[in-house]
């Protein structure tokens, strides 16, 4: 017998306040004081629905606009908080259209009505999943409406987060009442200092006031909004004061104003680091059209822009329906990109036109700039002229005027220390021949120049200690050979040898250095090191590959003294080795008092 095939069959998914509540209140927001972000921004709507209601149809009935604020109310014997406005209201079916139904957007609706431009009406709200957050909180809602429209009455609509709403007719005047009884483990929002703090955070640039228990608490006109042309240094500061108290000064700041191809506004300051790379210090803030997003723009930025302080407005962001993360968009790349570019621009601006100021701050920025450099192609193209390094000739230079400079005798060479002491020796040979070295700060700087030289493989970067320059040694010197067919160099090799022996693992070179006031130098191959440096860095020591070598100046009195003198020898050969490690990366304690003692006796003597 055939089995008969079911019919095919049609439905319909059902979303309703059982299952999506739930889901709003544990996954879409992260924070449950965004309910007030969301409520206060849904009044803003309303307020901004209504003037542009009044422009586009004439004022006619609705006459003056009256007090056009957001208040908020604290009721502690009967435990609610109240958000009111005087805006747009709604009728009994606009709260069935916008309220009832949970998913949908009465911004869109309300941009199709009014066939608006959604690129400039400003409107940041929704009577939607935004206005539900308030469930967050409370254990019933209240909503108290009455649309502008003067043949409409007001309507109460009440719901305790289930499946039954009630609706019944009330009394108020144009404008909307959103009352939350709050539930018992979230009566903190009763407190004024907790409420306080919210709207401050969120809401403290909403261009509308926003008044709690009477007293209006936000700043309406935020500095972003107004035009560079009129605003002082001390403008900028006092707001940065203002955003980011018991901080220093900032070293200076960007003021972004696009309209094209996107709408994007905002203040980046420079603060002073402290330390290298102190990204804890950064915090960058997102609004979106005045209202606070999250301190965390992370994909709207670079990594390397992380460190820097200051708000980026941008209208147009696309955010998930939380408001407190980016959607991973192309126009967000685009914005990334140009927030890039205009930095890059005022580093070259302020290098080219207040050079004197650009190296002041120097010091306190190169991290940032360098590690911009290596990660963002664009950022390198755009500030590589502009990067400085410290000079053994005082002051700062660029990588380009540093080699018009030196080609004549270095070439493409450029050498460079570390700044401090540790290199003092090397750098007194260079400086006795007229050779100019940089100076190197970080451990960063180590992989910037690795970076640097990908970039320019012309160009050969040695640290100071890593070699002897040619430019140091004094060819004119003659060779003396003795009966035995043995040079003096020879010799000395082999007096080093045979005291130190298997103590130290250096290699043994004799050079005749046109200074005699160094008996010897140690020198360490430049990939070693940097290979020694970059273990500690990922915090695996590893064993040094290739050895150290020790170059004897020949032509030093102290090695020739070494050399004739067989009773102090050993001493001797032991202390131009020592001098040479103290000149270079310092003894450990025992080894120090050794070297202190047989200085005292080679005094003695």
């Amino acid at each position: 017998m055939a089995t008969e095939t079911a019919p095919e069959q049609t439905g319909t998914l059902a979303v309703n306040a059982e299952n999506i509540l739930p889901i709003i209140k544990k996954w879409l927001y992260s924070d449950k004081e965004i309910f007030l972000r969301e409520l206060i921004s849904n009044a803003m709507d309303a307020i901004t629905k209504l003037r542009h209601v009044g422009l586009s149809e004439g004022l006619g009935d609705l006459g003056d606009l009256g007090d056009l604020a957001i208040d908020i109310r604290i009721d502690r014997e009967k435990g609610t908080l109240t958000v009111s406005d005087e805006g747009i209201g709604m009728s009994a079916d606009e709260i069935r259209q916008y309220i009832a139904q949970v998913a949908f957007s009465g911004a869109e609706e309300f941009v199709r009505r009014y066939e608006i431009d959604a690129e400039k009406n400003q409107i940041i709200g929704h009577f939607g999943l935004g206005f539900y957050s308030a469930f967050m909180v409370a254990d019933r809602v209240e909503v108290l409406s009455r649309s502008y429209r003067p043949d409409e009455s007001a309507t109460r609509w009440i719901c305790d987060g289930g499946l039954e709403y009630t609706m019944a007719p009330a009394e108020r005047s144009r404008g909307t009442d959103v009352i939350l009884h709050l539930a018992e483990d979230d009566k903190e929002y009763l407190e004024t200092a907790r409420v306080e703090h919210v709207i401050k955070k969120y809401c403290n640039y909403l261009p509308i006031a926003i008044r709690l228990d009477g007293k209006t608490l936000n700043d309406r006109s935020p500095l972003w909004t107004r035009m560079p042309q009129g605003l002082k240094d001390e403008d900028y500061l006092e707001f940065y004061r203002k955003a980011f108290p018991f901080e220093d000064d900032p070293l200076f700041w960007i003021h972004l104003n696009a309209d094209y191809p996107f709408r994007l506004q905002g203040i980046l300051y420079f603060p002073k680091f402290k330390h290298e790379l102190d990204a804890s210090r950064g915090q960058i803030q997102l609004f979106c059209n005045q209202v606070f997003v999250s301190d965390h723009a992370d994909d709207l930025i670079p990594r390397f822009m992380a460190v820097l302080r200051g708000m980026i407005d941008g209208p147009d962001i696309p955010l998930n329906v939380s408001r407190s993360a980016l959607q991973n968009d192309p126009y967000v790349r685009k914005i990334s990109t140009y927030i890039t570019k205009k930095i890059a621009d005022r580093l070259v601006s302020l290098f080219k036109t207040q050079r004197e100021t650009f190296e002041k701050h120097w010091e306190d920025i190169h991290p940032f700039v360098k590690f911009g450099i290596m990660e963002d192609e664009k950022f390198y193209d755009a500030v590589k002229d502009v990067v400085l390094f410290e000079t053994t000739r005082g002051g700062h230079t660029t990588l380009k005027d540093y080699l018009e400079r030196n080609e004549a005798r270095q070439g493409k060479q450029i050498y460079y220390a570390a700044k401090g002491d540790a290199q003092a020796t090397y750098l007194q040979l260079l400086e006795a021949e007229g050779l100019e070295a940089l100076f190197t700060h970080t451990v960063l700087d180590s992989h910037f120049i690795q970076f640097l030289e990908h970039k320019g493989p012309d160009i050969r970067w040695s640290r100071v200690d890593a070699s002897v320059s040619d430019l140091l040694v004094d060819r004119s010197h003659k060779t003396i050979v003795d009966a035995d067919g043995r040079s003096t160099d020879d010799r000395i090799v082999d007096v080093f040898k045979a005291v130190l022996g298997q103590e130290a693992d250096v290699e043994i070179q004799v050079q005749h250095l046109k200074s005699a006031e160094v008996p010897a130098l140690v020198i360490q191959p430049e990939q070693a090191r940097r290979l020694k440096e970059m273990s500690a860095l990922l915090g695996e020591p590893m064993a040094l590959p290739g050895r150290k070598t020790l170059v004897v100046n020949a032509s030093s009195a102290l090695v020739q003294k070494a050399l004739a003198d067989v009773d102090a020898r050993e001493d001797l050969c032991r202390q131009v080795y020592d001098l040479a490690r103290l000149a270079h990366e310092g003894l450990p304690g025992e080894e120090m008092a050794q070297f202190i003692a047989r200085s005292h006796r080679l005094l003695a003597r």
